[in-house]
């Protein structure tokens, strides 16, 4: 069948919108018609350092329709309405033990290029297109392992679930499936950008006492407070390290880095208290900690994909979240239509946008 489709045909290039050819679904896998897909800093990376091949038809954070199922499908139906995420075996140790995003096969299957059977589902004038993220929600149709495909409420907005899979439930995840932090803890955030702030609403939902945010956006900031911070610090006008010390007396507990500047990670290992643990959520530049820093302190420095989240369970728990009220997420958000895909990308490298969700025409 005929979609329309974001193409990337090479590194650093814009979004151009082509006719694709895109093949039926086989064993196991489904067929989306895509409603909207959230616009992730990955994918930003991805076109402008070539970690996938191209020509490629990025997008990973997509929300749909199911239109069909292929052979032995029976996890969703016709018309179910889902969220996708990211691709895993279902079949190494990590998957079967609760841990997908560890998949032993997850670069290939995610940045790969192919699906899970080596072939591709997406063509154009006879050359093979590269799948991203096993799903390339940048187009008005898609192909994915059941796996990847989460069905969700249909009594919520479906052009604003397709964030949950991937930016938003890193952030979240990584507080309430990682960090889990103590009743009364602290906990500060070194980015207030869409990953930084759902951290923010999850150590609400924790019970953390102090909630700090550090960034340098006012905008931001004031977002952060909106959504549970209890203290903001511009980074640009007030030593992080020293406020942060100012308020806590020890250092905080815990802290989710963002940013992956090494100013700013250095800021956030310094800030922990004896015993603090803090997760590095950005691909960042090579950086000195002093052994001592860490070993000395008892502190642990961790890295974490995707919130380390079980998608077909977590993303329905941040819906419930959402509904009751405790995970208002809306407020991160601003559409563009689909043919508005390199704006809404300029938008979020410039900070004016947090988390651009693309609705398809």
């Amino acid at each position: 069948m005929k979609i329309k489709a974001a193409l990337t045909k090479e590194i650093g290039s814009p979004f151009e919108l082509e006719d694709i050819e895109l093949a039926a679904p086989k064993a196991n896998e489904v067929l989306i018609k895509i409603v909207a897909s959230g616009v992730c800093h990955t994918d930003a990376t991805v076109r402008d350092t070539g970690m996938t091949p191209f020509p490629a038809v990025l997008g990973h954070e997509g929300s749909g329709i199911v239109e069909a199922v292929g052979e032995n499908v029976n996890t969703v139906a016709k018309g179910d309405h889902v969220v996708m995420s990211f691709a895993s075996c279902g079949e190494c140790k990590n998957c079967k033990e609760g841990h997908p995003a560890y998949c032993y096969k997850f670069m290939p299957l995610n940045m790969g290029g192919k699906m899970e059977d080596g072939s591709s589902r997406l063509h154009h004038h006879g050359v093979e297109i590269s799948n991203f993220f096993g799903q390339s929600s940048f187009g008005t149709f898609a192909i994915v392992h059941e796996r990847n495909v989460v069905k969700v409420d249909k009594e919520v907005e479906l052009a604003l679930l397709g964030p949950l899979g991937c930016g938003i439930q890193t952030g979240a995840g990584s507080v309430l499936n990682v960090l889990k932090p103590a009743f009364g803890s602290s906990l500060a955030v070194f980015g207030a950008g869409g990953v930084g702030l759902s951290a923010v609403m999850a150590a609400k939902i924790a019970g953390c006492e102090k909630i700090i945010v550090v960034d340098v956006h006012e905008q931001r900031l004031k977002l952060a407070q909106e959504l549970g911070a209890t203290h903001v610090i511009n980074g640009k006008e007030t030593d992080a390290q020293k406020e942060l010390m100012r308020i806590t007396g020890v250092g905080v507990n815990y802290a989710v880095e963002t940013t992956g500047v090494p100013p700013v990670v250095l800021q956030a290992v310094r800030s922990l208290a004896q015993l603090g643990e803090m997760v590095s959520l950005a691909a960042m530049a090579n950086i000195e900690v002093p052994f001592m820093e860490i070993t000395g302190f008892g502190r642990k420095i961790m890295g974490v994909t995707e919130g380390d989240s079980v998608p077909h369970t977590f993303i329905p728990k941040l819906i419930s979240y959402y509904k009751n009220g405790q995970f208002p997420f809306d407020k991160l958000v601003k559409y563009f239509d689909f043919d508005q895909i390199n704006d809404a990308f300029a938008a979020s490298k410039s900070g004016e946008v947090i988390k651009p969700i693309l609705k398809m025409n």
